[in-house]
This record gives C-alpha cells, sequence and structure tokens, in this order.
C-alpha cells in the first residue's frame, strides 16, 4: 500500500468521523478494524437502542390513546423487535461502507499493533502513516462475581449481536445510561424487568437532582422503580435460569440478566508502548486538550475520552483531524458535547450545572420553562417536561442547558451550536421559532433569564442601549 496520510485505528463513529473528515480534505486515509466495521455505536449500542426506544415509546404513548379518540391495543414481540433493529444496522452499515469507498478511504480488515512511533502491523502486514488516530473503542466490564455466560449472562453488546434467549424474566443491572434506558426499553417491550442498582440511577452523573427527580416520576408511572442496594454476592446459573444472590441473602430467580456495570477502553494488544503512549489508572490513554497521545499520534473516543459516548467520539474527532490540519486550531471542549439519556422521560444536557458554574467562579443563573403547558407536548400527551438555561450574571455568557421531555436530544443540539459565544443569549432571543412547537421554551427560557435575573443588557442589548439612551 502507498504511504498514508492517515491511519484510523477502528470504525466506530470517532474512527468514521475521522476518516471522512480527513479524505474531505484531501489527505489519504486507511481505516481499520478488527471486528465488526461501524463499532459499537453502529451495531450494538446507539442505533439499534434507538430503534427499540422508538418502539417502547409507541407502547408507552398508547396507554393514552382512547382519550384522543384511538381504539385498539397494541402488544410487544421482542424477537420481532430484534429482528427489526438488525435491519436498520444492516441498511446503515451499507451505506457507511459506501460512503468510505465513494470516498476513496482504504479499508483493512485485522488486528493493528504499533511496530513503531509512526507505524503498524495490521495482522502480519506492515502500514505507515505519516499520522493515526487510535479509536478503538471500549468493551463491556462486568464486576465479580458476574461473568458473561451466553444465553444467561449478557451485556449490550450480546443482546443486540445475538436474538434474545427465551424467557421474559429479566435482571437489568446498573444505575448508569445503560442500565436507566434499559430497564425502560425492555420493560415496554413485553419483558417483566427486575432493575438492580447499588445506588440512586444516575447520581454519579451531571444531570440536576429536579431532572433526576422528573425521571424518577416517569419511570415509576411505567410501572418501573429501581431496587436499590440491589448488589450482587454471588450467581447460580443453571440450564434453565439465573439466581442472583444479593447482598441482603434474598434470592432473585430470572431467566436471563443484561448487565449495564460499566465499559473499559479496548487497549489489549495494540503494544502502545512501542509508540510511547501511556495510560491512566482507568485504562484510558493519557491525551493532552488536542487529544495528542505522541507525536503524530491521536487517541479519540471511548479509548481516551472518560465520557465514553458516541457524542464525545465525534466531537473528539474534529478536534484531532484540525489539529493535525492546522495544529492547536482547536481544543477539546468536553463540556460542549451534548448527553442524551433516552428512558421514560428523554433527558438531555449540556455545558455546565450550576454547582460546575460556581467551582469555576461564576455566578449562575437558571431560566427555567415547563413544557406542561406547551401546545405542541400537550398535543402529544406530554407532562413534566422542562427546559432550563444557565447563564453567568456577571458577563452573561451561556454555561450549560438541561431539557427534559420528548425529542430534547433534538433540541439539545440548537442550544449546543451558540454556547461558547459571548452573543449566545442574543442570538437565541432574537431567532424565529415555528409555532406551535417545543423549541419556543428556549425563547421563554432566555427572556426568563433577562426579566429575572436582569440580564436584558445581555439578552436584548439593543433594547437596553435604547433604554440607557430615554
Amino acid at each position: 500500500m502507498p504511504a498514508l496520510d492517515l491511519a484510523v485505528i477502528g470504525s466506530g463513529p470517532g474512527g468514521y468521523r475521522a476518516a471522512v473528515l480527513a479524505a474531505l480534505r484531501g489527505l489519504k486515509v486507511a481505516i481499520i478494524e478488527k471486528n465488526t466495521w461501524g463499532g459499537t455505536c453502529l451495531n450494538r449500542g446507539c442505533v439499534p437502542k434507538k430503534a427499540w426506544y422508538h418502539s417502547a415509546c409507541v407502547i408507552a404513548d398508547a396507554t393514552t390513546y382512547p382519550e384522543r379518540g384511538i381504539g385498539g391495543t397494541l402488544s410487544a414481540d421482542f424477537p420481532q423487535a430484534w429482528r427489526h433493529q438488525r435491519r436498520i444496522v444492516d441498511t446503515v452499515r451499507d451505506s457507511y461502507a459506501d460512503y468510505l469507498g465513494r470516498l476513496g478511504i482504504a479499508r483493512l480488515h485485522g488486528h493493528a499493533r504499533f511496530d513503531g512511533p509512526r507505524s503498524l502491523r495490521v495482522d502480519d502486514v506492515p502500514v505507515g502513516a505519516g499520522h493515526i488516530i487510535i479509536a478503538a473503542g471500549s468493551q463491556p466490564w462486568l464486576p465479580p462475581p458476574l461473568q458473561r455466560i451466553p444465553g444467561r449472562i449478557l451485556t449490550t453488546d450480546d443482546l443486540f449481536d445475538r436474538p434474545p434467549p427465551p424467557g421474559r424474566r429479566v435482571a437489568v443491572l446498573g444505575s448508569g445510561a445503560v442500565g436507566t434506558e434499559m430497564a425502560f426499553i425492555l420493560h415496554r417491550l413485553g419483558l417483566d424487568v427486575t432493575w438492580l442498582t447499588g445506588r440512586e440511577p444516575l447520581s454519579s452523573s451531571a444531570f440536576s437532582a429536579p431532572a433526576r427527580a422528573a425521571l424518577r416520576e416517569a419511570l415509576a408511572g411505567a410501572g418501573i422503580a429501581p431496587r436499590l442496594q440491589g448488589r450482587i454476592s454471588a450467581v447460580e446459573v443453571t440450564d434453565d435460569g439465573v439466581t442472583l444472590i444479593l447482598g441482603d441473602g434474598d434470592r432473585l430467580r430470572v431467566d436471563w440478566v443484561l448487565a449495564g456495570t460499566g465499559r473499559r477502553p479496548c487497549t489489549e494488544g495494540l503494544a502502545l508502548a512501542h509508540a510511547g503512549i501511556t495510560t491512566g489508572a482507568q485504562g484510558h490513554i493519557v491525551v493532552d486538550g488536542y487529544n495528542r497521545a505522541a507525536p503524530g499520534i491521536h487517541a479519540i473516543g471511548d479509548v481516551a475520552n472518560p465520557g465514553m459516548s458516541a457524542n464525545h467520539a465525534l466531537a473528539d474527532a474534529a478536534v484531532a483531524v484540525s489539529d493535525i490540519l492546522d495544529p492547536g486550531s482547536r481544543p477539546r471542549r468536553d463540556e460542549q458535547v451534548p448527553q442524551v439519556l433516552y428512558s421514560a422521560l428523554e433527558l438531555a444536557r449540556v455545558g455546565l450545572n450550576e454547582d460546575e458554574a460556581e467551582t469555576r467562579g461564576l455566578e449562575p443563573a437558571a431560566g427555567f420553562t415547563s413544557f406542561d403547558f406547551n401546545p405542541a407536548a400537550l398535543a402529544a400527551g406530554e407532562h413534566g417536561g422542562f427546559l432550563r438555561l444557565v447563564a453567568d450574571l456577571d458577563s452573561g455568557r451561556a454555561l450549560g442547558a438541561e431539557i427534559a421531555g420528548r425529542g430534547a436530544g433534538e433540541l439539545i443540539g440548537l442550544l449546543g451550536m451558540e454556547f461558547g459565544t459571548p452573543q449566545a443569549l442574543s442570538r437565541l432571543a432574537s431567532a424565529a421559532y415555528n409555532h406551535p412547537a417545543r423549541a419556543e421554551e428556549i425563547l421563554n427560557a432566555v427572556e426568563t433569564l433577562a426579566a429575572r435575573w436582569g440580564m436584558t443588557k445581555h439578552v436584548f442589548p439593543a433594547r437596553a442601549a435604547a433604554g440607557a439612551g430615554e
């Protein structure tokens, strides 16, 4: 193979995005994958989960159909839901491969490892490149005494890769995003779910206490409640099921277990030391503010970013490619990357929350608006949602946003585009919004900041200037 400008290890969202961005800018690129093209997000993460989530929401909405004048009943068929997500994954993967080909990006299938600072071997074939991006992703982690057992103790990788095992009684483990999402999704898709968590769901996240409370209420309304302190001391697996022995001595009998207990970076076998690359305490590759792991080498996504989401991987890819083309031009800003949770209540956030702002010496103020009286949300039968904007009282700079409710993951992108600019609040206030739409609450939240916190000069600078001249 002729010399490459860039070799990318890993074809998940970060690796794919990096390869595409580099090729569009004229670099000669190859992308290397040892497993399934598209990585975790496409094959056993974001994409198939979103298909299931949409179905789960349709079934959840059906409880209000009679009052809307819609008759009939819906029932869930989990094996068919599994086949449906596989068709979506296959469609997206075909499009993915076609686009790489049209951009002239070489695809190498095999195991990559470093031979030296800027040289690789893919299986036994040497590959040299002016720059290398490591986007090797992550893999599920199970705490003892759990271990993966086909058909009995599964991770999300296992559940999306192979048809679901028989049986409706499922234990979902984990208080993080995966556990919180899958407990709702599997319940709505017809399974009998027991949700075991060691602590309050999302308690280690940056979502606010009001957002977590609203989610708990929505989950309770759907008939889902976590069993707190559900720590597992022992596991018994038989031919017909799994018994979990909990820390309090209670025994829980289920057909199978889904463990959403975290992930760890995939660095084993890369021979990172040959390139002078180091890893931290949690196994992530150590990088600087531009995702540089060593001269000529960047690391992005789950393998280097503790955020461990597709959104972080995509943002990291843009940082790394920008740094290759124009060193130092685009620093990594994790706080500007949206975080989205798909559960009984969709949650999304970007930027800083009040506590984070205060630790940076800022003076945060919040503009709050509820979706309870929003015409678009009411028409869809939704309640309990809200939008919060956090801004700095002194400078007027938009610091963060949080949204709870259907479509939160779409709306947060509108806010994320403005964050980081001094004019964010005034631009949001002067934008034209569709009516009726949930997006109108952005304007209401900004106007609340102006009225309640005396921020008119930042939100409506022209109006403030006119008033000062009178």
